[in-house]
């Protein structure tokens, strides 16, 4: 037959865990949560911009890609015209760029130059 074993004979009383050792591990968790926070909200800015920026990119091709079809520039003095045009022509999609976005796009119809104040 086996013999008991008697923990407080040999020093193995269970013990729970302290205040202090909890407290100092929610304090852990606590900054480890606002280093991931503020990580993830810079990514999130630098995607905007990107996004912003590649959007603009992608008008400006248009506005090329319009001039080589149609041999002439569109005569739009505003984005919002600028973007009708480039959708009639099958340059743009439907949702134009810039229609949802939270920057304000606008177009220079004297220098066919498509800009955008992207978020920085």
């Amino acid at each position: 037959m086996r013999s008991r074993i008697n923990f407080q004979d040999k020093g193995l009383v269970e013990r729970g865990f302290t205040l202090i050792e909890l407290l100092v591990v929610i304090v852990i968790l606590g900054i480890l949560a606002a280093v991931v926070v503020f990580a993830v909200s810079g990514i999130t800015n630098k995607g905007n911009k990107s996004a912003c920026e590649i959007e603009t990119r992608t008008v400006n091709t248009a506005v090329q890609s319009y001039y080589a079809q149609n041999n002439g520039w569109p005569a739009g003095p505003s984005a919002a015209l600028l973007f009708t045009q480039l959708s009639t022509a099958g340059l743009l999609q439907q949702n134009a760029p810039g229609a949802t976005s939270a920057y304000t796009p606008s177009y220079d119809a004297a220098s066919h130059v498509f800009s955008a104040s992207c978020p920085s």
